[in-house]
């Protein structure tokens, strides 16, 4: 593969080309899933897993009292009287965490801002064209310009696979960097949708370039196609903000999106985040679950873990 690089305003930069493994990779990956872990380390991976959690609403059917329903949830995922049993039971434990985010469309950020102001809880939008990224760059940059002038903290973008796959890495960079620019104080999230990348050498080469161009998280996918984050696509990931990390002392986010739906895989991606960026990256500043139907799985296990049986449904929404 030749050298690829990409021209800022310092001048040209060299995205380093590092070939993978598939077969390494692939063995990798299994060796996070049998870790032996402690009772009490399992239910701490719970409550943090909890806390990097973002609740996402994306639809076409979406509406306010949706959107109302959505940020309830993240501000009180539980009962009282759920709560009040797990206190009862383990008076040490700190209450159910908040979640980290909630993700709307830019027309509902306003909304949400509102209903979770002072509680923590950050409020994200996608943006540039989401889910495809085929649109015009000022179509983009309009996209991105409503969500921050809404209030949103955090843009979650799509890059053009389209331009990247075709070698117009200096366009996605381009893009990526001008869209940063808008966001100003709110932190851009970069999606690179992993599923249509091809091969493991092109999210690596994905991954770098987007952390070049100025992003503060790096995420797997959109959500919308049927190949969603994979333990596998997200080492890669994770091993380039390590490597991005030693080139220049900037630590970068991770988000795997979609296709995490159990407290298990959860804790078996907390293990791997733990062995490849250590325990800095355990927290939700730099770590983040885009899985909404996470959440309850999560909540279950709580109250496995504590009470002895699963929580009955009206413990908790089961949205």
């Amino acid at each position: 593969m030749h050298q690829v690089k990409v021209r800022s305003q310092q001048g040209f930069i060299p995205i380093p080309h590092v070939p993978i493994d598939a077969v390494s990779l692939s063995a990798r990956t299994k060796t996070f899933k049998t870790r032996s872990i402690k009772k009490d380390s399992k239910l701490a991976g719970l409550y943090l897993a909890i806390q990097m959690t973002d609740l996402t609403t994306l639809e076409g059917s979406d509406s306010l009292q949706k959107i109302r329903g959505l940020c309830t949830k993240a501000l009180s995922p539980v009962s009282h009287a759920f709560q009040l049993s797990l206190q009862q039971k383990r008076p040490e434990l700190p209450p159910v965490p908040r979640v980290a985010a909630v993700c709307v469309y830019p027309n509902f950020v306003a909304d949400a801002k509102c209903m979770l102001a002072g509680s923590g809880v950050k409020v994200a939008s996608v943006a540039s064209g989401f889910p495809a990224g085929q649109v015009p760059f000022a179509i983009k940059e309009a996209d991105v310009k409503a969500a921050v002038l809404a209030g949103a903290d955090e843009v979650d973008m799509v890059i053009d696979r389209g331009a990247f796959l075709s070698g117009k890495y200096q366009q996605v960079f381009d893009e990526i960097r001008g869209l940063k620019e808008i966001c100003g104080d709110a932190h851009l999230k970069v999606i690179l949708e992993t599923g249509e990348l091809g091969t493991y050498d092109n999210i690596r080469l994905a991954s770098w370039l987007a952390m070049e161009a100025g992003a503060d998280f790096i995420k797997t996918s959109t959500g919308k196609i049927s190949q969603a984050a994979t333990m596998e696509s997200t080492l890669v990931m994770l091993e380039a903000i390590a490597d991005f990390y030693r080139a220049y002392g900037k630590k970068v986010g991770m988000k795997p999106a979609g296709g995490i739906r159990t407290a298990k895989q959860a804790i078996q991606y907390l293990v791997m985040l733990r062995e490849s960026l250590g325990s800095e990256w355990l927290n939700p500043d730099l770590f983040r679950f885009g899985a909404s139907s996470l959440l309850n799985d999560l909540l279950r296990q709580i109250a496995s873990q504590v009470l002895g049986h699963y929580a009955d449904q009206d413990q908790f929404s089961m949205d």
